[in-house]
């Protein structure tokens, strides 16, 4: 995923109201911009950070920009758009990156299988030992908490994760396949975890989806200023 046009870089003054932040662009321009995620931004939202923001040409549009990355004051990159997860797993399920979905034969976005109670980020299809089509379920979930080269998720209490991690267990149990895809958009990154001590009962949640047969995995992305692009899995612990 390539940003175009090029992403307009400053530095964080705060962010605010979940949903906002000001920032000092390298010109002087002072600009407030929306902030696409609602997390707890624990080590991704500190005043100081070099940060890139893209610019909207709508003119119905409150905000004019919105925050799409932040450089940590060690230079490593973290993609603050939570949005952009999903777009980056559809680029990598296209282009066969992750062996585990190279044999993937298509997909669609946002897809209530008919015997769930929960939309799912992906349907995908892929043929069976019989040359059959099945269809299988992916939620994927963005990465951006980070303690030194492990990364942690959720950053915040999940009952929608646990409510879906929950729901794919009992699809998984009824026969269908089911993934939980951790996408880490933080390029210190090395390793993932679900945060116990932030959210245990997403924690067990996990577990139970792991045992029903879900398959669980992370996978890493290269950020730069120009582009994220998802690229390997990375080991998970659970």
């Amino acid at each position: 995923m390539k940003f175009s046009p090029s992403l307009l870089r400053g530095t964080l003054i705060k962010r605010y109201k979940r949903f906002l932040a000001d920032v000092e662009l390298d010109d002087g321009t002072i600009v407030t911009a929306h902030c696409p995620n609602t997390g707890a931004m624990t080590g991704c939202a500190v005043p100081g950070y070099t940060v890139f923001l893209s610019e909207s040409t709508n003119p119905n549009r409150k905000l004019k920009y919105t925050w799409e990355l932040a450089q940590t004051f060690d230079g490593h990159f973290i993609g603050i758009n939570t949005h952009n997860a999903n777009k980056l797993v559809a680029e990598a399920l296209d282009n066969k990156v992750l062996s585990e979905f190279s044999d993937i034969t298509d997909w669609k976005a946002e897809v209530t299988p008919p015997t769930a109670n929960s939309r799912f980020d992906f349907a995908l299809s892929r043929k069976n030992a019989e040359h059959q089509s099945v269809t299988e379920y992916m939620e994927v979930k963005s990465v951006t908490l980070a303690d030194e080269n492990k990364g942690f998720f959720p950053d915040a209490v999940t009952q929608r994760g646990a409510k879906h991690c929950l729901e794919l267990a009992r699809l998984s149990d009824s026969g269908i396949k089911t993934n939980l895809l951790f996408c880490v958009q933080h390029t210190a990154i090395e390793s993932v975890q679900v945060a116990e001590h932030i959210d245990p009962t997403y924690a067990e949640s996990v577990k139970i989806a792991a045992d029903a047969g879900v398959t669980v995995l992370a996978a890493s992305c290269i950020i730069d200023e120009q582009k994220i692009l998802l690229n390997q899995t990375l080991p998970l612990i659970l």
